[in-house]
C-alpha cells in the first residue's frame, strides 16, 4: 500500500515538472523580426539622456539594451523626444517605445503596456527664492508641465482646485529653462527627473511632498508585436531576479551617479566636449537645406511657368498649389508627410510604410519652398515689360522660344536676389522639421542641453554657428549673383 502511494505522489511530481516545463516553454517569446525599433525620449535625465560621449544613457536605455540581450533580440534604438515616440509607434516607424511613459486608463487604449518597471512620483519644483510652500500659494501663477506626462494629467486634475494656470512644453529642457527664466513659476516632474536637475546645478528646491503618479511601462502599438511584450516581461523578471536591475537603478539614483568629467560650465569646455556631435547636426542642417532648394528650384520653375502661362488650366493648377502649400504652416507640412500619410497608407492597405525623417524634411521644405519661389518665378517673369513677348510673337516666333530666349534672361537677373533670400529663409526653417525627430543642429544643441542644462552658452553657440553658415552662404550666392549680372 504504502509502495502505491510513493509511486503515486512521484508520478503526480512528475506531472507536475512537466506541467511546469510545458507552461514556461508556452510564455517563452520568441522574436518574429530580426531586429526591433525602439523609440525613446532625448532629454529626460536620468531615465533618458546623453552622456559627456554623446550617447544615449539613462535608466530606459540600458534596461531595455539588458532586457534584449537576456531574451536574445537585435534592437536600434532611436531617440526622436518624447511625442515624436508616440507618433512613431502609432505609424510603424517604431514597434515599441521606452521613454519614462506612465500607464493611463487614456493610452490603454491605443498602447498595449509591457510590466511596470518604475513606480514614479510626481514632484513641483520652484526656484530656491521662490515663497511658494503650498499648492494653495499657486493660486493665478504659471505652471510648467511636460505634454502628455502624468504630471500634466494631475496639474489639469486639480486646476479649478487651486486656480492656477498651465503652460505646456514639448521637452524638458524647455520646461526647467522657463523656470530658470522665470516665465513660469513653477514646474512639475518626475521626481528623480527633478532631483537630476538640482544635482547638475540648477537653483531650484521642492517645498512639496511628491504625489504618487503611475507606474512606467514598455509599450507596443495595441494589437502589435505581442511578443515583443512578453520579451520585456520576462527578461525584466530575469533582470530582477538576477540583480541587474537594482544595479541599473543604483547606476543613475545614488547620489554619486551626475558627477559629470567634463566641465561644461564654459563655452570652450562645451565646444571640447560636443564638438563631433555638433559637426555632425551641422551636417545634416547643409545637406537637409542644399537638396530641399535644389528640388525647390525645379517645383517653383515649373509652377512659376505655370502661373504666367497662356493656358488657363495651368494657371489654375499653379494658383492651388501656391495658396494650400503657403496656407498650411510648414510645421503641420512636415508632420502631415511623416505621420499622417504612412497612417493614411496603413488605414487603407493594413501595411506600415513608415517615411524617413529626413526624407519627410526635404519633402517639407521642398514644397514649402517651391510654393514661395514659384511666385518669385512668376513676378520676375512678370517684371520684363510686356511688350516685348508682343514683339517677339509679332514677329512670327513662338512662345517657347521667346520665354527662353528674351523674356528668362532678363528675368533670370531680377529673380536671382530673391532666390537668395529664400535659400537663407530654408536654412532657418531646417530647425522647424526637427519637430519630426530629424536631429539637425537646433536638436542636437536641445539634446546637449538637457543633460547639462547649460542653455545660455549652448544657445550662443547655435546662434554663432548659424549666423556664420549664413553669412557664408549669402556672400557665395551675391557673388554668383554679380558673375551672372
Amino acid at each position: 500500500m504504502k509502495q502505491k502511494i510513493i509511486a503515486l505522489l512521484l508520478t503526480f511530481s512528475a506531472l507536475l515538472t512537466f506541467a511546469s516545463s510545458v507552461v514556461h516553454a508556452e510564455d517563452k517569446a520568441t522574436p518574429v523580426k530580426s531586429k526591433y525599433v525602439i523609440s525613446s525620449d532625448s532629454s529626460f535625465a536620468p531615465f533618458v539622456f546623453q552622456d559627456n560621449n554623446n550617447q544615449y544613457t539613462g535608466i530606459d536605455m540600458d534596461l531595455i539594451k539588458a532586457i534584449a540581450k537576456d531574451q536574445g533580440f537585435n534592437i536600434t534604438i532611436k531617440n526622436p523626444g518624447f511625442d515624436v515616440a508616440l507618433n512613431d509607434v502609432q505609424t510603424g516607424h517604431a514597434d515599441g517605445m521606452i521613454a519614462g511613459m506612465t500607464v493611463t486608463d487614456a493610452r490603454k487604449k491605443t498602447f498595449d503596456f509591457s510590466d511596470s518597471y518604475y513606480s514614479a512620483n510626481s514632484i513641483l519644483a520652484v526656484a530656491k527664492s521662490s515663497t511658494i510652500s503650498s499648492y494653495e500659494d499657486l493660486k493665478g501663477k504659471t505652471v510648467g508641465v511636460k505634454n502628455g506626462t502624468s504630471s500634466q494629467t494631475f496639474l489639469t486634475d486639480n486646476q479649478k482646485k487651486y486656480g492656477y494656470k498651465i503652460k505646456t512644453f514639448s521637452d524638458g529642457a524647455s520646461l526647467y529653462d522657463s523656470l530658470n527664466s522665470g516665465s513660469v513659476a513653477a514646474i512639475m516632474d518626475d521626481e528623480p527627473v527633478i532631483r537630476y536637475a538640482i544635482k547638475q546645478g540648477k537653483k531650484f528646491k521642492t517645498p512639496i511632498k511628491g504625489t504618487p503618479s503611475g507606474k512606467l511601462a514598455f509599450a507596443v502599438k495595441k494589437g502589435s508585436n505581442p511578443e515583443l511584450i512578453k520579451m520585456f516581461n520576462n527578461g525584466l523578471a530575469n533582470l530582477k531576479k538576477n540583480g541587474t536591475y537594482d544595479k541599473i537603478l543604483e547606476k543613475y539614483l545614488a547620489d554619486n551617479s551626475s558627477e559629470s568629467e567634463v566641465d561644461e560650465s564654459t563655452i570652450l569646455g562645451l565646444l571640447k566636449n560636443n564638438y563631433p556631435q555638433l559637426l555632425k547636426g551641422f551636417g545634416v542642417t547643409i545637406a537637409l537645406a542644399l537638396l530641399s532648394f535644389a528640388i525647390a528650384l525645379v517645383i517653383g520653375i515649373i509652377f512659376g511657368m505655370f502661373s504666367v502661362s497662356p493656358y488657363k488650366p495651368l494657371r489654375w493648377i499653379a494658383e492651388i498649389f501656391v495658396d494650400v502649400i503657403r496656407g498650411v504652416p510648414l510645421m503641420i507640412l512636415a508632420a502631415f508627410i511623416f505621420w499622417g500619410i504612412p497612417n493614411l497608407i496603413e488605414s487603407i492597405t493594413n501595411q506600415q510604410t513608415p517615411i524617413n525623417d529626413f526624407v519627410a524634411g526635404t519633402i517639407a521644405l521642398s514644397l514649402n519652398s517651391g510654393a514661395y519661389i514659384a511666385e518669385i518665378v512668376r513676378g520676375g517673369i512678370q517684371a520684363v515689360p510686356a511688350g516685348q513677348m508682343e514683339a517677339s510673337r509679332s514677329l512670327g516666333i513662338s512662345y517657347s522660344k521667346t520665354m527662353r530666349k528674351i523674356i528668362l534672361p532678363q528675368a533670370t537677373k531680377i529673380m536671382l536676389p530673391n532666390f537668395v533670400n529664400q535659400f537663407v529663409i530654408t536654412l532657418k526653417d531646417t530647425t522647424i522639421v526637427s519637430a519630426i525627430g530629424l536631429v539637425e543642429l537646433f536638436q542636437t544643441g536641445k539634446n546637449i542641453i538637457a543633460r547639462n542644462y547649460q542653455s545660455f552658452r549652448m544657445y550662443a553657440i547655435l546662434a554663432v554657428l548659424y549666423l556664420l553658415i549664413i553669412t557664408f552662404l549669402t556672400r557665395l550666392a551675391k557673388r554668383l549673383e554679380k558673375r551672372i549680372q
